[in-house]
């Protein structure tokens, strides 16, 4: 069996388990911080470093970030603080912990667990994984294979970023009605479906677990929509996936 600590890094909570990457299930009960505000790297990788110690973690780590990530260096930070551009994220945790970590965008990391272990097992063709959250994040696959760092809750619809209008986050902020939530996604996906014409799309996210809620209001796509299998804890078992195969986002 192999055994990794999964770190998912969230604009409102950092979480962590032991994960058996194996059979893609948690080996604890997973544990969350609040995020800090302000969110500095020290400040993260401070409440990272809790959880390691909460866990009395000796072994391989895998994290994940909200921003696209090349070789465990940040390079943007929609929704944690600017500071974090330029970051060498892999640098700072092995100073806070004396531990090496795999680090890589969430939604890549919920997107491999979704392929790997949920809802996109054994699927071919173009696959989007999409994580609504405190923002949208998003993962592509074409026949399995990750195309990394898509970022594409950045795309602009009515003159502002995607995820300002269809996350989840946009969703309380907004107190909207999951009837006009749902609408806002809808014109989301549909533009994702012009621009990748996929097979499949997955929800996840927090509000993956609400998913009877709003899909059944989403109006006709092509592509199937489906809501993630691992929902919350997605994001967590690709971390400890990426740290057992080593990936890293060139």
């Amino acid at each position: 069996m192999a055994h990794f600590l999964g770190i998912d890094i969230g604009g409102t909570g950092v979480k962590a388990a032991p994960v058996d990457t194996t059979a893609g299930h948690l080996l604890a009960e997973r544990q969350k911080l609040p995020t800090p505000q302000p969110s500095t790297p020290d400040a993260v990788m401070d409440a990272a470093a809790k959880l390691v110690g909460n866990f009395d973690w000796t072994g391989g780590v895998g994290m994940t970030f909200p921003g696209v990530v090349v070789d465990g260096v940040i390079q943007t930070a929609a929704n944690l603080d600017k500071k974090w551009i330029g970051t060498d994220a892999v640098k700072l945790f092995g100073d806070r912990t004396k531990l090496t970590a795999t680090v890589l965008n969430d939604a890549d990391a919920a997107g491999m667990a979704e392929m790997r272990f949920g809802a996109g097992k054994g699927e071919h063709g173009t696959v989007l994984v999409l994580t609504l959250g405190t923002g949208i994040g998003s993962a592509l696959f074409i026949d399995g294979i990750l195309v990394p760092n898509t970022e594409f809750g950045h795309i602009e619809i009515r003159g502002k970023d995607a995820e300002k209008r269809a996350s989840e986050h946009a969703r309380e902020e907004g107190d909207l009605s999951w009837e006009k939530w749902a609408e806002h996604v809808d014109e989301y996906l549909e533009h994702m479906e012009a621009l990748l014409a996929p097979r499949l799309i997955i929800i996840g996210g927090g509000v993956s677990r609400k998913a009877d809620k709003f899909l059944p209001l989403l109006g006709h796509l092509r592509a199937r929509v489906v809501p993630a299998a691992l929902q919350n804890d997605a994001g967590v078992v690709g971390a400890a996936m990426a740290a057992d195969t080593g990936l890293t986002a060139a």
